[in-house]
C-alpha cells in the first residue's frame, strides 16, 4: 500500500489537528515539532502510536529519534511505508 508524500503529509496533519489540537496553519513541512509545534517527547510518542496504523509493521521509536521536522516524520513514514510495499511485492 504505497502513499505518497503528499497523502502521508496529509496523514499527519490530520493527526496532529485532531490529536493536539494544532492549527493547520501551522503545520508545515519545515515546521519543527518541538519549537514550532510544542510537541513534547510525550507528545511525540503518541504521535507515533496514532501514526502506527500506517503500517503494517510494528514501529520502532529509535527509527523516529532524529525527526525534527514535519518532512523528517513523512519522510521517516515514507521509508518504512515503501519498504513494507517492498517486503509484500
Amino acid at each position: 500500500m504505497a502513499m505518497t508524500h503528499d497523502e502521508i503529509f496529509a496523514r499527519v496533519s490530520a493527526v496532529l489537528q485532531d490529536s493536539f489540537e494544532i492549527e493547520a496553519q501551522r503545520i508545515r513541512p519545515e515546521a519543527r515539532l518541538y519549537e514550532d509545534l510544542d510537541i513534547d517527547s510525550i507528545d511525540a510518542v503518541d504521535l507515533l502510536v496514532k501514526l502506527k496504523p500506517m503500517l503494517d509493521k510494528p514501529l520502532k521509536p529509535e527509527q523516529f529519534k532524529s525527526v525534527r521536522t514535519i518532512q523528517d516524520v513523512v519522510q521517516a513514514l515514507a521509508l518504512l511505508i515503501d519498504s513494507d510495499s517492498a517486503a509484500t511485492a
